[in-house]
């Protein structure tokens, strides 16, 4: 008996062939990048702990120290990323008319700064398939042999990059000869935020309290 033949659905075939396309093109959309920066902090990265260090020292009130001799102590200003908030105190110190003094010994009194902390926090948000794979050192550690690194690409649907900085600092200045306390003020918190979004590979879009950094070559 010969075998018999079902006409195949083309509404079947059509709907096959477009996922097939879609597939396709988040394929194609993927891609390994590699995060090279110099120096080592990214350009945003220094934008938002600037900002928030911007933010945190501009509720100080340096009026009382006007005209005085001030030495700036940071022994108990515990955060790894101080220089941002350090700089930002200073320039508020000068431009309240507060003599900065080189040393201790010639300062009237002593301003001691703190801060509850200093750093950035990241969010990162994927709908698609990440980046797999391994390093060639650990491709090389967990077989004895020497392995090229491979990685196979990122497919992402839609992709965030969310980064919130917090800067905190404090103060309390006391005379130099009787360690009176003069004055204190804080702690106050500066934040700044910046979020990157991607849809099918196209971005990113931009938004946050930071100048956004283009990327492309003018």
């Amino acid at each position: 008996m010969g075998r018999l033949s079902y006409p195949r659905c083309p509404r079947a075939a059509a709907w096959s062939g477009e996922m097939a396309l879609v597939f396709c093109v988040i394929a194609l959309c993927g891609c390994a990048t590699q995060r090279v920066t110099n120096p080592e902090r990214t350009a945003t990265e220094q934008f938002l702990l600037s900002k928030a260090a911007t933010e945190a020292v501009a509720p100080l009130s340096f009026d009382v120290l006007h005209g005085r001799r001030v030495f700036v102590d940071d022994r108990f200003f515990g955060a790894p990323e101080k220089a941002f908030v350090l700089g930002e105190l200073r320039a508020k110190l000068l431009l309240s008319g507060v003599q900065v003094a080189p040393d201790i010994g010639n300062a009237e009194i002593v301003l001691e700064v703190r801060s509850p902390g200093v750093g950035i926090d990241r969010y990162d948000s994927l709908v698609g398939i990440p980046a797999l794979g391994a390093t060639a050192g650990t491709a090389s550690a967990a077989t004895g042999v020497p392995t090229a690194g491979i990685i196979t690409p990122e497919v992402a649907i839609v992709k965030g990059i969310k980064q919130v900085s917090f800067a905190g600092v404090a103060y309390v200045a006391y005379w130099a000869d009787t360690g009176e306390v003069v004055a204190s003020s804080g702690p106050f918190v500066g934040r700044a935020w910046r979020d990157d979004w991607w849809i099918l590979g196209f971005g990113p879009r931009t938004a946050g309290t930071i100048p956004p950094v283009d990327h492309q070559s003018e």
